[in-house]
């Protein structure tokens, strides 16, 4: 999900509206677990279903298999509504993208959605004019910056806050790079990351480099891929003219074994796949039942 559509994607939910059922396990679902445990979606991978129809998406979500969700909006909901028809499915929301305009709404929703993480899809709108290009060695400071406060605030809240990569944080800047930044200038105790890997491949960095260097500060990670393409780390220009398209698990060229076994050893806790577009070849749904199968192949 890039940065940009992402914001507007959180923005168009909002606007539209602001005792857990546990179903029994259904018959003939794979267990895709490479951690052992639930297997996990971003729902903005089946938003246009979702907008149509919260409630049968999430009962196809299910049947799929996925047991964790994490959300980017509420199609239209509450939190405490869409909460309802998570708990109707047995589903669970860890999770949640959320609009930090208003810190004390975010904090809110996560807490009406049962979810212990409330991350960022992207802070750019918050701390930058410019909203094209690679991340600058400034914006990566003051975006830092907004991140310590705003984990503050999600601790007090009896939350952890979570910030979400791009490709635009990996943009060489005189041979440093504002996701190296971030890291360094983040209180570990008060921000987490969630490392998109796809996103993280295409700005030219290797997801098991950063585990191995920062264990424990990756307690999520999207599992996502895109088609084949020559990759342009550190042209700047590159990341403004992105269109590499997004793939369907095992279709791509990603192979997440080797990620999952060095985040599993660093303390990952949560996984979901996720799927940027154009959706050509099937639909997000389809997508979805093709990115679980990739899952239990690997497990």
């Amino acid at each position: 999900m890039t940065t940009l559509s992402r914001r507007r994607f959180l923005g168009a939910t909002g606007r539209l509206g602001a005792a857990a059922l546990i179903a029994p396990a259904l018959p003939g679902l794979l267990e895709a677990t490479p951690l052992g445990g639930a297997a996990g979606i971003q729902l903005y991978a089946v938003k246009d279903s979702l907008a149509a129809d919260p409630a049968a998406t999430l009962r196809r979500v299910r049947e799929i298999g996925f047991r964790e969700v994490e959300t980017a909006g509420f199609a239209g909901l509450s939190a405490r509504d869409f909460r309802r028809l998570l708990d109707a499915q047995g589903l669970t929301a860890p999770s949640a993208h959320l609009d930090f305009s208003v810190p004390e709404t975010a904090f809110e929703q996560a807490h009406d959605l049962g979810a212990q993480y409330a991350a960022s899809g992207s802070l750019r709108g918050l701390v930058a004019r410019e909203l094209s290009g690679g991340m600058t060695l400034d914006e990566a400071h003051r975006t830092a910056a907004l991140a310590n406060r705003l984990g503050e605030q999600a601790r007090r809240a009896g939350l952890r806050y979570v910030y979400h990569n791009h490709h635009i944080e990996f943009a060489d800047q005189g041979g440093s790079i504002a996701y190296d930044v971030l890291l360094a200038g983040t209180d570990p105790a008060l921000v987490q990351f969630e490392i998109d890997c796809g996103w993280m491949v295409l700005g030219g960095r290797n997801p098991i480099d950063y585990i191995a260097r920062y264990p424990g500060r990756f307690p999520m990670i999207h599992v996502k891929d895109f088609l084949a393409a020559p990759l342009r780390a550190g042209n700047a220009a590159a990341f403004a003219t992105y269109a590499y398209p997004g793939a369907e698990l095992g279709h791509g060229m990603i192979d997440y074994r080797p990620i999952f076994a060095a985040a599993e050893k660093a303390g990952l806790r949560h996984y979901f796949v996720e799927q940027e577009g154009p959706f050509t070849r099937m639909s997000q749904l389809e997508a979805a039942r093709q990115a679980y199968a990739y899952l239990a192949k690997i497990r």
